[in-house]
């Protein structure tokens, strides 16, 4: 009952400046709980508004017990008493509500209400917060999209792997040709790669692992698609290698067989994304690398895939570099798919990372990061746009 007595508090609140026309957000603890994650909240709620309208906020409680304005040099808060809960009502000077990088828009009972992400707390030092709160309500959050990812990359891929490489036993010749070019353009900091335990996370089709295999490293792929380790296992066959293929989410693998097992721990292209909490990948990295092991993430570049549009000459802003939100997406192969196939996939939920939180994930694990290359998209038309990067680290010991 005091659930829902303190849900209806903020609903109220939130309708109230709306219809005000205050922007407005819910901070810290309170806007943990609208979120969902399992959080006191102490009977108080924090809403932070425009600071310029701080005086109009002050004269929505009229009728209601309140404490004066109180200002510093940074901030003018306030705190009304409304039944059994204390509200705190606050702005910062110089700050724009509407501009907040970890601003979002949450549904709650059809009223949608405005409140800072909980990966604001995740990627800040502040203090008073229980950080392993939200790692473990994005931990069941993970599982259950992870469900859903599950069921479109079990869905027809297998055709789609056909239509886009060819048969298995095709691939496998083109492999075996010249290995290392599958491993373009990371390829040198995997070196020397023979006689290494390599584990590739997310290794997809396996195409990657038959490369570092045929080049004498010992590799483990890990990926929760059983029809790409069908298409894996056929082209290791054919190109006469052993893979070892795990079917598993990345964040379920356990650790106690694995612990300090692989030199090296890789991962490319189009993969972050489908992690909600990209911190508590990253420890697992460390915890798999052994006491000289180093970690090679080849991925897309924020900045192509959260921001800009190109099509032929034209570039487009369209997106928003800091968006912390899940959304959903196509599953990757959907263009590999006949067109009458394409209506019945499903579709894939997804957490866009930004550079700076990918980095902050890699040295909190803790891993020493020794490179970071931007690399350019080589399509004479976005020639100066970032397309991909490559991030080597190494493992810390603790």
């Amino acid at each position: 009952m005091r659930d829902k007595e303190y849900a209806q508090a903020i609903k109220e609140l939130s309708i109230r400046f709306d219809e005000e026309n205050i922007p407005y957000h819910f901070f810290d603890s309170t806007s943990l709980y609208i979120q969902g994650v399992d959080i006191p909240h102490f009977n108080t709620i924090y809403i932070e508004v425009q600071w310029d309208i701080i005086e109009k906020a002050y004269e929505l409680f009229s009728t209601i017990e309140k404490t004066d304005l109180n200002s510093n040099i940074a901030t003018t808060s306030f705190q009304v008493q409304q039944d059994i809960y204390t509200i705190i009502v606050q702005c910062r000077y110089n700050t724009t509500i509407k501009t907040n990088p970890y601003r979002i828009q949450v549904i709650c009972d059809e009223q949608p209400i405005w409140c800072i992400s909980l990966y604001k707390y995740l990627f800040s030092e502040q203090s008073g917060i229980d950080r392993e709160k939200i790692h473990r309500y994005l931990a069941n959050e993970h599982a259950k999209v992870t469900k859903l990812n599950e069921q479109a990359w079990n869905q027809n891929n297998y055709v789609a792997l056909l239509n886009r490489y060819g048969s298995p036993q095709e691939i496998a010749e083109k492999i075996k040709h010249n290995p290392r070019w599958r491993l373009h353009p990371f390829d040198h900091y995997l070196e020397p790669i023979a006689n290494k335990k390599v584990l590739h996370l997310m290794g997809s089709n396996g195409i990657k692992a038959v490369a570092l295999s045929l080049l004498g490293a010992d590799v483990t792929v890990v990926d929760f698609s059983e029809e790409n380790k069908a298409f894996a296992m056929e082209i290791a066959s054919h190109a006469s290698v052993k893979i070892n293929y795990i079917v598993s989410d990345v964040l379920s693998l356990p650790i106690e067989p694995y612990f300090e097992q692989f030199d090296v721990v890789l991962m490319e292209l189009g993969v972050l994304h489908y992690l909600l909490d990209i911190q508590e990948l990253m420890k697992k990295i460390q915890l798999l690398l052994s006491k000289d092991g180093k970690f090679v993430l080849h991925e897309f570049h924020p900045i192509s895939t959260k921001l800009i549009t190109s099509t032929g000459k034209k570039h487009k802003v369209i997106g928003n570099y800091f968006d912390p939100s899940i959304v959903k997406n196509e599953v990757a192969f959907t263009k590999h798919m006949p067109e009458e196939e394409k209506s019945k996939l499903q579709h894939v939920l997804q957490r866009k990372w930004t550079m700076g939180e990918v980095i902050t994930a890699v040295a909190k694990a803790p891993m020493q990061i020794d490179f970071l290359e931007e690399e350019p998209n080589h399509k004479i038309h976005d020639i100066g746009l970032p397309k991909t990067f490559t991030l080597v680290a190494k493992k810390l010991l603790m």
